[in-house]
């Protein structure tokens, strides 16, 4: 399929087409794009919904915080004042201690940690788009790193051109804990050139344990279907080791199995954490990349297809109940954890910072 980019933008593509040919789009290349669209739309509703949401719930706490000290003696007042400053405080001591610990666990983990590359080095081979998610996915790795009890050593090597300028753009990044560098990996561990690994889906070997002495690689591309084979090439070019996560002895994709970098990275840190692959797939891959698995009885279940139906009929039984009962709202449409994982401390009335807000992490 053919790729679009911006006026001006260097266009990367595995067939090159003249300019007068006008490439056919298939039925089931239309059905994917009308998916995705969908799957796009939807996910905007349901941010601005859940922001509309937080809004109203900022202002429900205002109100009630200030209706406690309309209604309050000026002794009480003062009390309730102080209470509110002494809880903020606590909040403030507790995240400043949890960010020194995360930091100093990120500097331990460049002595002891695992070695994992993200491999920069494919930037000509991207849409500035592109790139642009590359650096997304690699502010994700991070932000997954630094909330490990145990985390990686995480390396950026080909960190340069309009990759790097991407990342230069992510605000704090110039504070992250994690090791840059402008050369290739393979300049940069020349002397430990047998202790490199490249983790690529097209590899003969499947990866069967994660050791401490290797220091593994990962492709920094994104769109791999594009460009299917080049991290293998690459790795036998340099006559280097490669091998394939286990995925398919655990799970059955949808689709391909290629994974974006933030979601090998998670999957890596997630079995150093457990030492158990099916445990960090399932904890890692979307539901909805799944296509089926095998039971321990050797069954094939579609993950996929009984998702589809499970959300099917609770959208029915939602609809039910908002017929029989008008005071059920929006809340339906949360999960229990995601209803649990979304709730503010009703003590503070400003919103707490996202995960991935990783810009002060050298403060202490």
């Amino acid at each position: 399929m053919l790729e679009t980019a911006g006026e001006n933008e260097p266009i990367a593509t595995a067939v090159v087409t003249s300019a007068r040919e006008v490439p056919t789009m298939s039925k089931s290349a239309r059905k994917r794009l009308l998916k995705q669209q969908l799957l796009e739309a939807r996910k905007t509703e349901r941010k601005a919904a859940e922001k509309e949401r937080r809004r109203k719930d900022l202002e429900r706490r205002r109100r009630e915080w200030d209706d406690k000290l309309t209604g309050a003696s000026e002794e009480e007042r003062a009390r309730l004042l102080e209470s509110r400053k002494e809880m903020r405080r606590e909040r403030m001591e507790k995240r400043t201690d949890d960010r020194g610990k995360r930091a100093e666990r990120l500097r331990r983990s460049a002595e002891v940690g695992q070695k994992v590359v993200i491999d920069l080095e494919f930037s000509g081979l991207m849409s500035s788009g592109e790139i642009q998610s590359l650096a997304h996915q690699i502010l994700y790795c991070y932000a997954a790193n630094r909330k490990c009890e145990s985390p990686a050593h995480l390396w950026l090597t080909g960190c340069k051109g309009e990759i790097g300028t991407q990342l230069q753009r992510i605000s704090g990044y110039d504070k992250w804990i994690i090791e840059k560098e402008e050369k290739s990996y393979i300049e940069q561990f020349q002397d430990q050139k047998e202790k490199l690994l490249y983790l690529t889906a097209d590899a003969e070997n499947t990866l069967e344990e994660l050791d401490d002495n290797k220091i593994y690689i990962i492709g920094g591309l994104v769109d791999r279907n594009r460009w299917k084979g080049i991290t293998m090439k690459k790795a036998n070019e340099q006559g280097i080791q490669s091998a394939r996560l286990p995925i398919g002895d655990y799970v059955k994709l949808a689709s391909s199995q290629v994974l974006t970098v933030n979601q090998v990275v998670e999957i890596l840190l997630k079995f150093l954490e457990t030492r158990d692959w099916k445990n960090a797939f399932f904890d890692v891959i979307p539901l909805r990349k799944r296509g089926a698995v095998d039971t321990e009885c050797g069954d094939t279940v579609n993950v996929a297809k009984i998702e589809r139906e499970c959300n099917e009929a609770s959208e029915a039984e939602i609809t039910e109940d908002r017929g029989e009962e008008d005071e059920f709202d929006d809340v339906f449409l949360v999960t229990k954890k995601q209803r649990s994982e979304l709730t503010t401390d009703d003590t503070d009335l400003t919103e707490t910072a996202d995960d991935t807000n990783v810009a002060d992490d050298n403060k202490t």
